[in-house]
């Protein structure tokens, strides 16, 4: 057997995701400080994944990710639900989702998005006190048997290169922003 799980001739016979094991023993554990909070003080680069900074939130990729790309944009201030926003922290909200868009659709061909905020535990939230809105890029065919029969994401890039193409697409799409065009 090879080291990818096959054998000559045959289909991928294991798929491993060990990552997902951290975050499988982790659910429902209390946390000494806010993962958003810390994200805040920390430095902006793959070690942490926040792609880029702007004046009231940040853009950060989910460390689970949903798909490739899939980034979350978090307000600084640790507020739980929309209505307890700034209306400056609203509008640059929104402002980092449609820079998301032009940089997953120019820098990953994404061709079409699922946005989404889960407000509250009832609401599904896994981080309930720290509003966040999730941005997951799509492509046709992206789905498969995988997550109904073998319960794990197929992942084809790792985070490392995700982030270093979305924060590339970031810079452009802000140049662009920048000079008008």
């Amino acid at each position: 057997m090879k080291e990818d799980g096959t054998t000559e001739g045959t289909l991928l016979e294991r798929l491993w995701a060990t990552w997902r094991m951290k975050y499988l023993t982790s659910i429902g554990e209390e946390k000494d400080e806010c993962v958003f909070c810390a994200l805040t003080k920390a430095e902006d680069g793959p070690e942490n994944l926040v792609v880029h900074r702007g004046e009231t939130c940040y853009i950060v990729l989910n460390l689970y990710p949903y798909n490739n790309g899939h980034a979350m944009v978090v307000p600084f201030r640790h507020v739980p639900r929309l209505a307890e926003l700034t209306d400056v922290e609203r509008a640059e909200l929104l402002r980092l989702a449609s820079l998301l868009e032009i940089a997953l659709s120019g820098g990953m061909n994404a061709q079409g998005f699922n946005l989404g905020m889960n407000l509250g535990r009832a609401g599904g939230a896994g981080i309930p006190d720290h509003l966040h809105l999730h941005f997951v890029p799509r492509w046709l065919g992206d789905t498969n048997f995988m997550p109904v029969v073998g319960q794990t994401k197929v992942l084809p890039e790792r985070l490392s290169d995700t982030f270093e193409k979305l924060r590339g697409a970031i810079d452009r799409a802000l140049e662009r922003e920048g000079s008008g065009t």
